[in-house]
């Protein structure tokens, strides 16, 4: 049985290369906000993740929510063992898929049946399954055996997208990109993804869109400067976020 665990996570990420004015101010800042520290060498740290403690079990589909750097991105890449953590624990059970760039995996100087190797390498997909899978993964017609550097943007995220959901595994991460493409790409990914969330035991889905994390998630993880807000039932956590952007508009000076 399929399932994601975190104990007391943090993430930090060194500051490097700072003119003396910048650094006096990031100094300054350390005292006033909570997502910058000092680690033991007296280096500047931006702290990404703070002591995130989660349990996320079979039949749960999480939807990640706050403000743009809230954490939500590097949270995801945790679980997708792309960031160690800093400091903590991740266990996980169950085949996870990581649906967070377009680009990841892609070489724009290999063709679309190249890339669909190397992206099936990336998932840890042996190259015998996925040229299996070409017929149904591709649908660039000539384009297929062109560099990839020849396509338009729609047709990498196509091609992306495509060969990121060709198996079907027990933990999705996903991250807006997919919401990319035209109309016609949108309403084909639509259809796909319900077979793909459905499939699933568990499900992260890193979004601002709240009709999309209604119609996808039953619990909610709400995120700010790398700290968890809440964690609950969908509805009460985008109720929650809504109450946190009220109040911030309220403390707005009036102009």
């Amino acid at each position: 049985m399929a399932f994601l665990r975190l104990r007391n996570v943090s993430i930090d990420f060194p500051m490097y290369q700072r003119s003396s004015r910048s650094l006096k101010k990031l100094l300054v800042a350390t005292t006033t906000q909570g997502n910058l520290a000092r680690d033991a060498t007296d280096r500047i740290n931006v702290r990404a993740l703070n002591d995130i403690t989660l349990d996320v079990k079979d039949g749960e589909r999480i939807g990640l929510i706050g403000a743009n750097a809230a954490g939500k991105t590097t949270l995801l890449r945790v679980l997708a063992g792309i960031y160690p953590p800093t400091r903590g624990q991740v266990y996980s059970t169950g085949r996870i898929s990581a649906l967070l760039e377009v680009s990841v995996g892609l070489n724009p100087d290999a063709t679309g049946r190249e890339n669909i190797i190397l992206r099936g390498m990336y998932m840890n997909i042996h190259p015998r399954e996925m040229r299996e899978r070409i017929d149904e993964i591709a649908e660039l017609g000539p384009y297929l055996d062109m560099p990839a550097r020849t396509y338009s943007s729609g047709m990498m995220v196509r091609l992306g997208f495509a060969v990121s959901t060709c198996i079907h595994p027990e933990i999705p991460l996903m991250d807006e990109w997919l919401s990319a493409g035209d109309a016609r790409f949108l309403a084909k990914a639509q259809q796909r993804m319900e077979k793909f969330v459905g499939s699933s035991s568990i499900l992260v889905l890193a979004s601002h869109s709240q009709d999309l994390l209604r119609k996808w998630c039953n619990r909610g993880l709400l995120l700010r400067e790398g700290r968890v807000v809440t964690y609950g039932s969908i509805d009460d956590v985008i109720a929650a976020y809504r109450d946190t952007l009220q109040q911030r508009a309220g403390a707005l000076p009036q102009l």
